[in-house]
């Protein structure tokens, strides 16, 4: 494993986040993994050296916390970086159990802390933008959260480039935390954040933490065989993505071709590519297989020349923004 300084935090971690989401109940999506498989998971990770793991509140309704928390009970939690989400409603019933007002953020993050078992979360995570909520107010409460002991950095994810710099802005101007890190939506399949978010990230300081580094499987097989998999068949949230839209299925392919020329696996070098992208952190990756959590540690060895990089990238083509909403 390798690992690096997470943005400007000077917390080191694994070069490879766990994504989470697929643990917590086949109730909730129908490819999610049960509570032995998720362990299991995240036993192996922890032996391939990765101790840098994300979840949400929303993943499985708290199963998904729940999981990772009794995971981690058996080793040393001072040696894990622990990154949790809030913003989805957890309750169709209670309306401020979603959003990210003073009330929601309080509770959900009390309620997350309970469920991972932890007294302080490393990294807390607006999951979305709230549109109804003034920045201002979301900051104040996420500043109480860090000076109450409650979290130790805060982190946001996919949204506007002029909302992120706005919320960076109001907390310098306040002498509020401000974000830490940025979790958005970026793969090879898929560039719109290279155009103003990851400068805005590098330009401030902001570590970069990916989600769908793989395009939800999509960079990881012929694009013919994009949909087969069980998760590509109900997963609907991967058929709103503009992957193939554009050149996408030209730079699927080119993919396939690089992989073949280096004996290597499609989803090693979409791996790969990240690990090459100097505003990228730490990917992350979720899986329902041990296998390819240990093909994607394994693709931190492939090195990608900038004639793959350019060839790779060559036929991408501007699509419509997506993971925003």
């Amino acid at each position: 494993m390798e690992y690096t300084t997470l943005g400007d935090t000077g917390m080191e971690v694994s070069k490879i986040c766990l994504g989470c989401m697929s643990f917590g109940t086949s109730d909730w999506r129908e490819w999610v993994l049960d509570e032995e498989e998720g362990k299991e998971l995240v036993d192996r990770a922890i032996e391939l050296g990765i101790n840098f793991f994300d979840t949400a509140n929303v993943y499985s309704k708290g199963e998904s916390e729940r999981i990772l928390g009794e995971a981690l009970d058996e080793y040393d939690r001072d040696e894990q970086v622990v990154a949790t989400k809030v913003y989805g409603q957890m309750d169709d019933e209670d309306p401020n159990s979603g959003g990210l007002s003073r009330k929601t953020i309080e509770q959900e993050l009390d309620n997350s802390l309970e469920r991972l078992g932890m007294d302080t979360v490393d990294l807390y995570q607006i999951h979305r933008w709230d549109y109804d909520t003034p920045i201002e107010g979301t900051l104040r409460a996420l500043d109480d959260a860090v000076r109450r002991g409650k979290a130790r950095y805060i982190g946001a994810s996919s949204m506007w480039a002029h909302q992120f710099a706005d919320a960076l802005h109001t907390s310098e101007s306040l002498g509020l935390e401000r974000f830490a890190t940025m979790q958005n939506h970026y793969n090879l399949q898929y560039r719109e954040e290279e155009r103003e978010m990851l400068p805005l990230c590098q330009k401030e300081g902001v570590g970069v933490i990916p989600w769908s580094p793989l395009a939800r499987g999509v960079a990881a097989r012929p694009h013919e065989e994009a949909r087969s998999t069980a998760r590509g068949e109900t997963d609907d949230y991967a058929r709103e993505h503009p992957y193939l839209e554009g050149g996408g299925e030209a730079v699927n392919e080119r993919i396939q071709e690089l992989a073949e020329e280096k004996g290597v696996k499609m989803a090693q070098i979409a791996m790969a590519w990240q690990f090459e992208k100097d505003w990228v952190d730490a990917p992350i990756v979720g899986t329902t297989s041990v296998e390819h959590l240990e093909d994607a540690v394994e693709a931190l060895d492939i090195d990608l020349s900038d004639s793959d990089v350019e060839y790779l990238e060559e036929p991408y083509e501007p699509v419509r923004v997506s993971g925003h909403e």
